[in-house]
Formats: structure tokens, sequence, C-alpha cells
């Protein structure tokens, strides 16, 4: 029997190989995964991937054939929304309201009923820069989670802050949200 719905986002950062992890004990664990990506997600990992994990369609088009109001559907099937891994581009978008491909589209039909979780990943600069930051405060004010980024060597050799948290812990904050 299946636990929870989770509506898991990937947004284009090399971590997306880490979210695979966290979905793929999602779905060990019983809980039904459906995938969101934006198109330069599947740059750094594909289709076949995500829907092999899930057993589920990846959502990637709000045209593509049979989708077109998907996006209002997967928002509403959710026990619990996570954008795993957020780009700075994406947080950005998200605290302005825009709202440009499925990701950011889903994020302005969320009611904020649910459990909506962020887990930044990008490099120390985009993530000490003063958009970023005034972003994820405004997020926070809506009631959106955003879990730690973890310090450390980043994939383009910087050092610093930025890192995906792990994705162990990623894991056990949804078990904890879901609770």
């Amino acid at each position: 029997m299946l636990k929870n719905k989770i509506l898991f986002k990937l947004t284009g950062s090399i971590a997306c190989y880490k979210a695979c992890y966290v979905i793929s004990k999602l779905v060990q664990n019983n809980f039904e995964v459906k995938t969101v990506c934006t198109p330069s997600a599947l740059q750094f990992i594909g289709r076949a991937t995500l829907e092999g994990l899930t057993h589920n369609p990846v959502y990637a088009d709000m045209f593509e054939n049979k989708t077109a109001l998907k996006h209002i559907d997967l928002i509403k099937w959710a026990d619990l929304a996570i954008v795993c891994p957020a780009t700075a581009n994406v947080i950005n978008k998200f605290a302005r309201g825009i709202a440009d491909d499925c990701v950011t589209t889903l994020f302005l039909a969320n009611n904020f009923k649910k459990p909506y979780l962020i887990t930044p990943a990008m490099n120390v600069n985009m993530w000490q820069h003063p958009a970023t930051q005034a972003s994820l405060k405004t997020l926070e004010k809506w009631g959106i989670k955003i879990l730690p980024t973890e310090k450390g060597t980043l994939a383009c050799g910087d050092k610093g802050a930025g890192r995906l948290l792990d994705p162990d812990k990623i894991y056990e904050k949804i078990r904890q949200e879901l609770k």
C-alpha cells in the first residue's frame, strides 16, 4: 500500500543525480512519486531514469499531448511538493511570481495547504547573492520550508555553502513533514 503522494520537481543542476537517490528511496519505501522537470533539468538527467525510478511519466512541457492543465491536477494530487534541486534561477522566479515552465507554473497553482519544500543547490556566490537571499526570505514568509544547504567543495570547484543537503536528510525531512 502506498503511503503518500510526492510531487518531486527537479531544476537544472548537477545535483539532479542526488535527487534520483531521494526519489528511489521514496519509491522503495512505498511513496508514490511523480516528477516534473524544467527543460534544463532534463539536460542533467533523462526522462528514462525518472520514469524507471517512479513508474510514472515525467512532466516537462505544459503543452505535451494529453497534459494540458495537468499542472492543476498534479498539485491537487500531491500530499507534499518538493523542489530538489532548486536553482537560484527557479527560487528567484518563484519569489517574483514568474511562471514560464511546468515547475514555476505549478508553484503558482500551489494552495499552501500542504507541505512545500525547497532544497537549494547552487554555486556559493549564487547562494550568497542578495537577490537569492531576499527570495528565500519571501518564500519562507509565504510558508514554504527551505531546507539548508551544506558547505563543502561544489561541482564547479569553489568551496562554501550551496551544496544540496545530504539526500538521506532530504528523505527524512519529507517523512517528518508527512507525519
